[in-house]
């Protein structure tokens, strides 16, 4: 077998086995402040956001409910989850989060997506 052969098949297996060890996203310690910095000043009590959609954020139980439409997380996929698309900005303009406040950074979006894919743990 050619190097070249040798050090592209290292490459794709630590690649991979990188792919599945990826640490495990804590609600609370990375998931929880971006939401505060960016959802609480609407989603909670007395804020517009929950007045409007019934979505409130201030504790994992209120964001686990979700909406008066029913819940925006689907623990275990991301894709499939209405918080991402929101916050992607990916849903109709009246509705993509935050209202009135810059995007949220793509690697915050990315600590989301992947503590849903992660299951979405109450941790």
């Amino acid at each position: 077998m050619s190097r070249r052969l040798v050090v592209l098949a290292g490459l794709m297996t630590v690649s991979m086995l990188g792919a599945g060890c990826a640490r495990e996203v804590s609600y609370n310690k990375d998931v929880f402040p971006i939401l505060r910095e960016n959802c609480l000043s609407c989603h909670k009590v007395g804020g517009t956001g929950l007045a409007k959609s019934g979505l409130n954020m201030e504790t994992y139980e209120g964001l686990m409910k979700g909406t008066k439409l029913g819940p925006i997380v689907n623990p275990g996929s991301s894709v499939s989850s209405t918080l991402v698309l929101l916050v992607e900005r990916q849903a109709h303009p009246s509705i993509n989060m935050p209202k009135d406040k810059p995007p949220i950074p793509a690697d915050q979006i990315k600590t989301i997506r992947l503590w849903i894919d992660q299951g979405a743990k109450n941790n």
